[in-house]
């Protein structure tokens, strides 16, 4: 190495060497000032790192809740599979109770349990769809029931599926009794809201209170006597007349409604209601029935 090549690299190697000496000072010589140097050395490092600690922080904090989410949805799936599986079971043990109760009320009476396929309750004229028929031994007429009261009367069949006429349609009747007074009247839907019937044809004279339960008083010849309609909410005397204004909440709400049960009596007399007043025919029932 001549001498222009020393003097061009003579500084660098002075300070590597004199950085190596004191490191090795630092490392090796434990005195007092050597401490102090390290332990200022350590506090600056130290103030450095905590500055930038919460970058750290920050991208753990990221993947805990990306993996807290993710358990989150797994839970919520489970809570509502859970749920759904509560519900169909206690459905199920409402339709066990239903048949027993049934076979109580009504003597030789099977019980043909349906889904609801469709509900139509959107104006005067309401309607529901059944998935049993013709086939399930289903005929016009049969009784709509439900674990928690009436539901309707079957209107058309076809093979496989049923037109029901539910209580909220103004073309529905149904005697019933007012069970802890004995009272008797005709129970009926006005058409406005859907949780209200009316109960008309009752004296003034009947000691009738709000909070009592009416029922089917059986003279229907369609409906067994004793089963739910609702509970009396306003009681009120009729201005001019003998009778009073009596409504009624539905013991059912049709529109949380699922499955049902038809109570396969044919009723002595009934008579279907003209086409021309329901705007329903045969072939718009199931048009893919066989």
């Amino acid at each position: 190495m001549d001498a222009s090549q020393w003097e061009s690299i003579r500084d660098w190697a002075v300070f590597l060497g004199l950085l190596l000496v004191a490191c090795v000072v630092l490392v090796t010589v434990n005195r007092p000032f050597n401490q102090a140097l390290r332990t200022y050395g350590m506090e600056v490092t130290a103030r450095i790192e905590q500055q930038f600690a919460w970058v750290g922080r920050y991208t753990r904090a990221l993947q805990e809740n990306e993996t807290l989410r993710a358990r989150n949805i797994e839970l919520s799936s489970e809570v509502a599979r859970s749920r759904d599986a509560r519900a169909r079971n206690q459905a199920l043990e409402a339709m066990l109770e239903l048949k027993t109760r049934a076979d109580s009320v009504v003597t030789d009476t099977t019980l043909a349990a349906a889904r609801i396929l469709q509900k139509d309750l959107t104006h005067q004229q309401n309607v529901l769809t059944l998935d049993v028929g013709r086939r399930d031994g289903i005929e016009p007429g049969m009784p709509v029931v439900t674990p928690d009261g009436i539901v309707g009367t079957v209107l058309l069949v076809s093979p496989r599926f049923c037109r029901v006429l539910p209580f909220l349609n103004t073309d529905f009747r149904v005697p019933g009794r007012i069970e802890s007074v004995g009272a008797e009247g005709v129970v009926r839907w006005e058409g406005d809201a859907l949780n209200r019937l009316a109960m008309e044809h009752v004296v003034k004279t009947e000691p009738v209170e709000v909070g009592q339960r009416v029922s089917t008083s059986g003279h229907s010849g369609v409906f067994p006597s004793g089963w739910p309609i609702g509970t009396i909410e306003t009681v009120e005397p009729r201005p001019g007349r003998n009778d009073l204004a009596i409504t009624l909440r539905p013991a059912v709400a049709l529109h949380a409604l699922d499955h049902a049960f038809v109570i396969r009596v044919r009723p002595s007399s009934y008579d279907l209601p003209a086409d021309s007043t329901l705007g329903y025919d045969y072939v718009r029932l199931a048009p893919a029935d066989s």
